[in-house]
């Protein structure tokens, strides 16, 4: 909840592409202090010139999400150069596909590395610096977004590990808004839960890590990553959208921020799938075109 950005103070990870980078944009527009944080040097450098052209005041890290001491450093430099910051966007992610039983331990390494303990490391580092403020000044304003996925209210066949590290999100970012709301009326969470969107997710293994290199894929895996390609690739919904429903979100407090609200029909299937007792329904009762090509796929 942030009733006006001007001069306020965001840390944006993934800012060197897809959401980060498009609320990087809206943050400069309005004023804002950025912080951009990236793996990838080219990308960073340019998001960096772009926003700074755009005429913000910007300081860019080059870290890896995953590590502690790359957080720690990057929170020092936060504090001593801007103070607490007001927007902080645990955004970076990484995905992977293939039959769950055939990832390998460097798999889980990299995408719970990234997609989970990078914003568990957001979460830990920020949180105490915004509450502190808050407690200093009765007019901060916070508000924290962690990037979590459809896939973490959902259950989607062949993308287990990415499921597992987004319902993480989901489960630590309801948390954190019950935690604040005992002890601060000043800052506030949301979670990011996008479909299929063209970001540059779908390719992440680009910034793969040396020492967590993938194994020869898998048959499932191949056709993960193809699905995943044609899915994002052909997605309606923009980066850009999905940047203003983010923006929109910390000015109303809305928790729950849907790029497709219509995906919520499989969402509500499986919850009630839940309360029933019932065995998981189908995910594709919707498409079920979809669910019968992956399964002749790999039949095959």
């Amino acid at each position: 909840m942030i009733s006006n950005f001007k001069g306020k103070v965001a840390v944006l990870t993934g800012a060197g592409s897809g959401f980060g980078l498009e609320c990087a944009k809206i943050g400069a527009q309005l004023g804002m202090k950025l912080v951009l944080v990236d793996v990838q040097k080219d990308a960073l450098d340019a998001a960096q010139a772009q926003m700074q052209t755009l005429g913000a005041e910007v300081m860019a890290r080059l870290v890896d999400v995953s590590n502690e001491g790359h957080m720690q450093a990057l929170a020092n430099d936060v504090q001593q150069t801007f103070g607490a910051p007001n927007f902080v966007f645990n955004n970076a992610g990484v995905g992977a596909g293939g039959l769950v039983w055939e990832n390998t331990v460097a798999d889980w390494e990299w995408l719970l590395g990234v997609n989970l303990w990078g914003v568990v490391h957001g979460v830990r580092l920020f949180t105490p610096m915004m509450l502190e403020a808050a407690s200093k000044d009765p007019n901060f304003q916070g508000h924290i977004v962690n990037t979590a996925s459809m896939a973490g209210l959902l259950t989607p066949p062949n993308m287990g590990i990415y499921n597992v590290t987004k319902h993480a999100v989901v489960a630590l970012t309801e948390t954190l808004y019950q935690d604040l709301k005992l002890v601060s009326d000043q800052i506030s969470a949301s979670v990011l839960c996008p479909y299929f969107v063209p970001t540059g997710i779908s390719q992440s293994h680009r910034n793969r890590p040396s020492q967590l290199k993938a194994d020869k894929p898998t048959k499932s895996q191949l056709i993960g990553q193809a699905m995943s390609d044609k899915a994002v690739g052909s997605g309606k919904v923009s980066a850009a959208d999905v940047a203003k429903m983010v923006f929109d979100a910390i000015e109303k407090d809305h928790f729950y921020i849907y790029s497709h609200p219509k995906a919520l029909g499989n969402v509500q299937h499986r919850m009630e799938a839940i309360v029933q007792g019932h065995n998981p329904p189908d995910p594709f009762k919707e498409r079920p075109d979809i669910g019968d090509k992956l399964k002749a796929d790999l039949r095959s």
